[in-house]
Formats: C-alpha cells, sequence, structure tokens
C-alpha cells in the first residue's frame, strides 16, 4: 500500500513548471493557495492537504477520500483512515470510489514514497523513487464531500496501488502492493474525465522497476509516535544483515 510519501517542493513555481503541459489553457496560478511545508515523511494517517493536478488545474486535497454519499462529519472523520489508498482492481466496483474513478481521477507529484520489507519479523524501510524523474507522479481517486452541518467544503483524495512489480515484490514482501505511478506521457490521459471504463483499467497496472530505485532508511521510521518528518528520513543506512 502507500502510506506514506515524500513531498519536497515548497516552490509552487516548480510544481507547476513540471505539470504545465497537461494545466489548462485558462488556468492561473493565483487561483488557488499553492504553497506547502516541505515533507521529508508525511503519513496519509496525518490527511495532509497535498496539491493534486485534475482536469481542471492544481489545487489543495486532503489525503483521506471523502465519499459525496457520506452524511456526517464523524462518519467522514472515520472514513478517511480507510480510503487512503483504493485498490485500483477493485475500484469500479467499491461504493467509496466508483464515482470517482470512473470520471474524477487526479494526479499527486512527489518526490518518492516509502515501504517496508519483513525479513524474519523486523521491518526495515525503503525510500524509492524514480531513476530519471524528480518528480513523478501517483494516480489519485477525487472526491468533493459538502458538510451538510457546517457547509463546509472538502476537496479529498485517495492513491490508487496496483500489483508490486518485481523490485517492490522483494520490498514490499508481505503485501506485495505498489502505488500506482502514471509516466509522464499518460498524464494528460489519466486525468482525461471523458475515458471509457477499459481505457481507465489499461492504465492501472505495474511500472517498469527499471525506471525505479531504492534504497534502505533509518528504522527510527517504524517509531509512529516520534517526529519523522525531518531530512534524516531520507539519509541511506545500510543493514549488512540484508546483503546476507
Amino acid at each position: 500500500m502507500c502510506y506514506n510519501i515524500a513531498f519536497l517542493e515548497a516552490r509552487a513555481a516548480k510544481y507547476e513548471k513540471r505539470y504545465q503541459h497537461i494545466l489548462p489553457p485558462d488556468w492561473r496560478p493565483e487561483q488557488v493557495q499553492l504553497e506547502f511545508p516541505v515533507y521529508y515523511f508525511v503519513s496519509g494517517f496525518e490527511h495532509p492537504y497535498l496539491p493534486l493536478v485534475t482536469a481542471e488545474g492544481i489545487d489543495a486535497y486532503q489525503w483521506g477520500l471523502i465519499p459525496s454519499w457520506v452524511k456526517t462529519s464523524e462518519q467522514a472523520e472515520d472514513l478517511q483512515n480507510k480510503t487512503l489508498n483504493a485498490v485500483g482492481e477493485t475500484a469500479f466496483e467499491k461504493p467509496s470510489f466508483r464515482k470517482s474513478i470512473a470520471s474524477k481521477r487526479g494526479l499527486i507529484g512527489i518526490n518518492g514514497f516509502y515501504e517496508w520489507r519483513d525479513v524474519k519479523g523486523v521491518k526495515y524501510p525503503y525510500f524509492i523513487m524514480l531513476r530519471k524523474e524528480e518528480i513523478f507522479s501517483l494516480g489519485t481517486l477525487i472526491e468533493t464531500w459538502v458538510d451538510k452541518s457546517s457547509g463546509e467544503i472538502h476537496k479529498t483524495f485517495s492513491i490508487i496501488t496496483t500489483e508490486a512489480n518485481p523490485m517492490l515484490e522483494v520490498i514490499h514482501n508481505l503485501k506485495k502492493r505498489m502505488p500506482l505511478i502514471i509516466d509522464k506521457e499518460m498524464e494528460a490521459r489519466w486525468i482525461d474525465p471523458d475515458l471509457t471504463k477499459e481505457e481507465v483499467k489499461s492504465l492501472i497496472k505495474p511500472y517498469d522497476d527499471k525506471k525505479m530505485k531504492a534504497y534502505t532508511v533509518s528504522r527510527s521510521l517504524n517509531k509512529v509516535r516520534t517526529h519523522r518528518n525531518t531530512s534524516d528520513a531520507l539519509t541511506p543506512v545500510d543493514y549488512p544483515e540484508l546483503e546476507e
């Protein structure tokens, strides 16, 4: 699954430039607030707001999708912890996701993500990125929910997952899943709201592991109650026992 990412682009201009090839002609940066914290490590369970690219432009969305049919804020809060990810193979059948995957798809640009390898019951975290893309895209589902008690509008998202490629099968060796990475050439197609069901399904597949790289990082990231959003989260750490 994908619950932890690195988002290092505090400069909105750099993020906008990365996606200028798919932004609509009438979109202007001043339409939204695009300054975000630097996240060396951020968990989806913290429900951060992050910049997503959609057919309408770039806007801030909160991690943890809230379906439009949710009735109360209590139900929304409970559901968000369960919708950080959406299994790509079943998203068209799930009540929480089937409306979004049909026509409300987005991209989140990240610098990398974290997954854990289990070796004899010990968890080893890895930082994973692409070889040639400093910022690369994960496929997301998006939804807007209105809290009827307050009128507040919530823009939310979920990251799609798919079967692991050979590299992620070794790293994420218990669940053998990975986030859906969308090739740069396919980004405009992914956010096109008019794709058919079969066209969407054809884009949900494991990414080529030859285009990816990974290294082990500190096991201090295993401690969920500590402050993990520091640059140390990206520092390579070697574990001799893994080499054996």
